[in-house]
């Protein structure tokens, strides 16, 4: 058994898409952090690209159903913040090239 760390928890977010991008929220450089407590308390840092996103809930539904299954996770919340912005800048390599964006 593997003990719960960030890297479990970032693999998982990457199977978390963007519906409207389709693209992951790891890749899109939504996620801004991860804080995992003593008792597998699970808190994801992350923003949308857009405020007023139609979409807040679905994500932050998907980001709870990819993380609850993962042994050690006791629960997850998601804290959606706007600050730093998001920006195209936060894009992985992968996600540009998906994108079509240079």
């Amino acid at each position: 058994m593997a003990e719960l760390n960030e890297d479990i928890i970032m693999e998982a977010l990457e199977d978390v898409i963007d519906p409207e991008l389709g693209i992951d929220i790891v890749n899109l450089g939504l996620v801004y952090g991860v804080d995992i407590g003593d008792k597998g308390d699970v808190i994801i840092t992350m923003t949308l690209t857009a405020m007023g996103c139609p979409l807040a809930a679905s994500i932050e539904y998907e980001v709870k159903r990819v993380l609850m299954p993962i042994e050690g996770v006791n629960s997850v919340d998601v804290n959606i913040v706007w600050n730093p912005p998001w920006s195209k800048d936060k894009m992985s390599r992968y996600a540009k090239i998906a994108l079509g964006i240079s």
